[in-house]
């Protein structure tokens, strides 16, 4: 992991030109032709949404429904269009684990499962397991299938690099979602990043030094089962040239893993009485996490840090911030084996588990909900995922 750190500090040692910002005494940088602020303006708000609002057509996309194989369809033609051809699929079985034996009530806890204190108000947070809650007839019946164990898949398509194509980066989110709702935010608005970002590097004139692989997990709601499958059937093939002296890697060695996971609404704690402020608070930021408690707890910091160094140099209106309580989201089984971080709205454990978004699988999480503030904060998380992953596997545009 030496190569990893020293490899980071390289790049911001370097930023400071290509961000537009220069050492005292150094000549001011044509921001102009810098690639990667190019490379963010080729994201737009509008069709952020529309991506948004493309996955919404179904529905929540439960796992193991029709709704769910549609929606990978859908996004594997997506990404073709955009010009990231070369996509693949991971197939894996599920069935559902059984019911643990009822246990009493547990005391209460000031801990958030995964780290973090819980503080403030808190409301209620849950899965809506009842079809009657969602008012619209039409969700309701898009939403009726239920899941069934079995095959799954989840497709994953990647931008292969000319000088390292045996090393990439892992950008993900995932797809499925719960709840009666529309899942728009949990996590269309994740998904839909990814999405962005494959469109924005599978572009004719943009070239990678390093490979990126951009994944739409399957099965996160249910424990992260698609990440997980990912890991099981990959792990051993890092690396390996196939066939021999051909000079292409089905599975590069892994660099570093970044989760996208409910991207859109920041609007603070609840208030006394259990209700939400309407609008996203003025101060709104990205939250970018590590696992403080992870093997690689300090690698994932600075790659965290770093992230947090091309949101203040590129993005447009939201600033991030850096946390230690990465969890239940699908960098976790990464995290002990690679740097691992996730981006989110808000903490994981102490926030987002306290209740701080009221539309978390609820029939609530629909596209209609979110307004243009809650929309351009996702937009903001894209923008600074584009910028770290084009800094760190060397990005250029041709002329």
């Amino acid at each position: 992991m030496q190569r990893f750190i020293s490899g980071l500090l390289g790049l911001l040692a370097l930023t400071p030109g290509a961000y537009g910002q220069s050492p005292a005494g150094a000549p001011t940088p044509d921001t102009l032709n810098d690639p990667v602020r190019i490379m963010v303006t080729r994201l737009d708000l509008e069709r952020y949404k529309a991506t948004v609002k493309g996955l919404t057509q179904f529905g929540d996309r439960r796992q193991g429904t029709d709704r769910n194989r549609n929606a990978i369809d859908w996004i594997e033609a997506q990404l073709k269009s955009y010009g990231c051809t070369n996509t693949e699929r991971i197939t894996y079985d599920y069935k559902t684990p059984p019911r643990p034996a009822a246990r009493g009530p547990r005391p209460p806890s000031d801990v958030a499962q995964g780290g973090g204190r819980l503080r403030g108000f808190r409301a209620r947070t849950g899965v809506n397991t009842d079809s009657l809650a969602q008012k619209d007839p039409k969700l309701r019946a898009l939403n009726s299938q239920p899941a069934t164990d079995g095959q799954r898949q989840e497709v994953y398509c990647t931008k292969v690099g000319t000088t390292h194509p045996n090393e990439m980066y892992i950008v993900g989110g995932h797809m499925d979602g719960h709840g009666w709702g529309e899942a728009a935010n949990d996590d269309g608005s994740g998904t839909a990043l990814v999405m962005e970002l494959a469109r924005v590097f599978s572009s004719p004139d943009v070239k990678t030094d390093r490979s990126i692989r951009f994944i739409l997990w399957n099965n996160e709601e249910t424990g992260l089962n698609g990440a997980r499958a990912y890991v099981a059937q990959r792990q051993a093939l890092q690396a390996k040239e196939e066939p021999a002296g051909s000079g292409k890697y089905p599975e590069p060695k892994w660099l570093g893993m970044i989760q996208h996971d409910m991207m859109m609404f920041d609007h603070g704690m609840p208030r006394a009485d259990g209700t939400m402020s309407p609008d996203q608070r003025p101060e709104a930021d990205v939250n970018i996490e590590f696992q403080s408690a992870s093997k690689l707890a300090d690698d994932a910091a600075k790659l965290a840090w770093f992230f947090r160094t091309a949101n203040e140099r590129y993005a447009t209106d939201y600033p991030a911030d850096v946390g230690p309580h990465m969890t239940n989201t699908d960098s976790q089984p990464f995290q002990d084996i690679i740097p691992a971080i996730s981006l989110r709205e808000n903490e994981r454990g102490s926030q987002i588990g306290a209740g701080w978004d009221p539309q978390w699988h609820q029939v609530t999480d629909v596209y209609a909900t979110y307004s243009d503030k809650d929309f351009r904060l996702g937009l903001n998380a894209t923008q600074t995922t584009l910028a770290a992953i084009a800094l760190l596997t060397g990005a250029t545009l041709a002329k």
